[in-house]
C-alpha cells in the first residue's frame, strides 16, 4: 500500500487508457471493444523542454558524482554520437563540439561550430554561449584549446568499454581531438561512462508520465491482440501483424528491433526471436513480448501470458495455474524488493529464492534491466543471482529514485520439444519509499476460449 499515492496519480495522468485495461485484465475472454487511438503520441514532442530540463537539474549532480569538471560530446553528420539528441547537437553537420563543465554546483554550457549551423543554435538557445569557428580552424580545435585554457579538472570524453551509450567518440575522432589539447589537458582525460550512467539513469517526473501513458497502451493492445485468437486457426505471426497494425495506426515505432518485437511464442521457449507461423493449440501458454517507442524516444517493455482453453475446460489446469501463480508472486517480490539503496542484486535474488522454494527450472535472464530512452537502457541491472554466472558490475549498483525498470517474476518447466518460461514483466519506477508499477499489472492468466 505504501505504493499507491504515486500508483494513483499515474492511473490519474493516463485514466482512459487504463482504465479500459484494467477491465480487460478482469475478464476470461475479451473481444476487440476498446477505442482506437490513431496518433495517440502524434503532437508536438514534449522532449526539447524535458532535455532542457535534464541538463539544468540533473546533469551538474552526475558530473559531480563522477568527479568530472568538464564534458565535450563531438557531433558530426551520419554516424553521429548516440547522445547527440540529448545535448542537442543531432543536427550537425561539419564536426561540432558541445561541451559543458561544472561552475560552482551551475553547469555552464557551450557550443564550438563552424557558421553554417551556429545561426541555428543561436536562434534555438539552448547553450549559455556559441563559439562559431572559421571552417579552416575546425570546431574540435577551438574546443580542444578552450578545455586546455579553462578547465584544472578531469576531462570526460564519450570513450568506454561497458557503456555503448558514452562510447561514441570513434577512434580517428579521439585521436585528432586529445592530439589538438596540451600535454597537461590530455592527462586529465577520463571515460564519460560514469558521468553517462549517473545523468540518464534517472528520470524525470516527465518522462515517467509519458511512459506511464505508453505502459498502459503497450498492456492494451496486447489483450486485444489475444481476443483475435483462434486456436487451431490463428498463428503467432498473425498475432505479431496485429500489433504491428495496431502500431501503424497510432503512428509508434517500435521499442526494439522491428523483426523481433513482438515477440509472440505459443511454443517451447526460444529467447529473443522473430514470431513464427507455429498455429496456436489448445493448451498451449502464449507470450507477448512487446514495447513501443513514442515521440521517438520513450519506450515500453511489457509481457502478458495467456491460457488456450480445451473444449471442456473452464479454467486452466491445476500446474498451469500454480505455475502462473508463483511466477506472478516473483514479480510482486521484486518490486517490494526495490527501493532507494538496494542493489539490483538483492532484487535479483529475491525473486530467485522464491522460484527455488517453489520448483522452477533455472533462468538464466536476469530479473530485469532499466528502461527509457532504450528497451535495455543505462542503469543497474536487476540480476547476478544465476547459478554458474558472474554477475555484471551494474548488478552491484544501487537504485535510485527515479529510475525506471522492467522486470519479471519467472516459472520455468519442461514441455514437450524443450521449456516454456513464464515471465511475468511489469514495469515500474523507483520513489522515495519504495517502486511503483507504471501501469496495472497483470493479475489473472489470460483464458482465451
Amino acid at each position: 500500500m505504501k505504493h499507491q499515492p504515486l500508483f494513483l496519480r499515474l492511473l490519474l495522468k493516463a485514466a482512459p487508457l487504463i482504465l479500459i485495461a484494467l477491465t480487460m485484465l478482469s475478464c476470461t475472454s475479451h473481444d476487440n471493444t476498446a477505442g482506437e487511438h490513431p496518433g495517440l503520441f502524434s503532437g508536438p514532442s514534449p522532449w526539447p523542454e524535458i532535455r532542457q530540463e535534464r541538463i539544468g537539474t540533473l546533469l551538474g549532480p552526475a558530473m559531480q558524482r563522477a568527479e568530472a569538471e568538464a564534458w565535450a560530446v563531438v557531433c558530426r553528420s551520419n554516424n553521429n554520437d548516440p547522445l547527440a539528441a540529448h545535448v542537442g547537437c543531432e543536427n550537425a553537420v561539419a564536426p561540432a563540439v558541445f561541451a559543458f563543465q561544472q561552475r560552482g554546483g551551475e553547469i555552464f554550457s557551450l557550443a564550438f561550430s563552424p557558421p553554417g549551423e551556429a545561426a541555428a543554435l543561436q536562434e534555438l538557445g539552448l547553450q549559455d554561449s556559441v563559439v562559431v569557428v572559421d571552417y579552416n580552424i575546425g570546431a574540435m580545435r577551438a574546443a580542444a584549446e578552450w578545455l586546455s585554457n579553462n578547465t584544472t579538472g578531469a576531462i570526460a570524453l564519450n570513450y568506454s568499454s561497458s557503456n555503448e551509450f558514452a562510447d561514441g567518440l570513434s577512434h580517428t575522432q579521439y585521436s585528432a581531438f586529445t592530439g589538438m589539447m596540451t600535454p597537461g589537458a590530455r592527462n586529465r582525460i577520463v571515460s564519460s561512462e560514469e558521468l553517462v550512467y549517473e545523468w540518464l539513469s534517472v528520470k524525470l517526473p516527465a518522462e515517467v508520465e509519458i511512459m506511464a501513458e505508453a505502459a498502459a497502451v503497450t498492456a492494451q493492445w496486447q489483450h486485444e491482440a489475444y481476443a483475435q485468437v483462434v486456436p487451431g486457426v490463428s498463428t503467432d505471426r498473425d498475432i505479431a501483424d496485429f500489433l504491428k497494425a495496431k502500431m501503424r495506426e497510432a503512428g509508434v515505432t517500435d521499442a526494439w528491433a522491428p523483426d523481433q518485437n513482438p515477440l509472440v511464442n505459443s511454443g517451447p521457449d526460444r529467447g529473443h526471436a522473430h514470431a513464427t507461423d507455429r498455429v496456436i493449440q489448445h493448451g498451449d501458454v502464449i507470450q507477448i513480448d512487446f514495447g513501443i517507442r513514442v515521440y521517438d524516444r520513450w519506450v515500453t517493455d511489457i509481457q502478458r501470458f495467456a491460457y488456450v482453453l480445451h473444449p471442456d475446460e473452464t479454467e486452466a489446469p491445476a500446474r498451469i495455474q500454480q505455475y502462473w501463480e508463483v511466477a506472478r508472486e516473483g514479480n510482486r517480490r521484486a518490486l517490494a524488493a526495490m527501493r532507494p539503496g538496494v542493489t539490483g542484486l538483492q532484487v535479483d535474488v529475491t525473486q530467485r529464492e522464491w522460484m527455488r522454494e517453489n520448483g522452477s527450472m533455472e533462468v538464466f535472464w536476469s530479473t530485469g534491466h532499466p528502461v527509457g530512452y532504450q528497451a535495455h537502457d543505462v542503469g543497474p541491472r536487476l540480476g547476478g543471482g544465476q547459478l554458474d554466472r558472474e554477475p555484471s558490475p551494474y548488478s552491484f549498483r544501487e537504485l535510485r529514485e527515479g529510475m525506471v525498470f522492467a522486470f519479471d517474476g519467472f516459472y520455468k518447466w519442461e514441455i514437450e520439444g524443450g521449456t516454456k518460461t513464464i515471465s511475468v514483466e511489469e514495469m515500474a519506477v523507483v520513489t522515495e519509499s519504495g517502486a511503483a508499477y507504471l501501469t496495472a499489472p497483470q493479475e489473472e492468466l489470460i483464458l482465451i476460449r
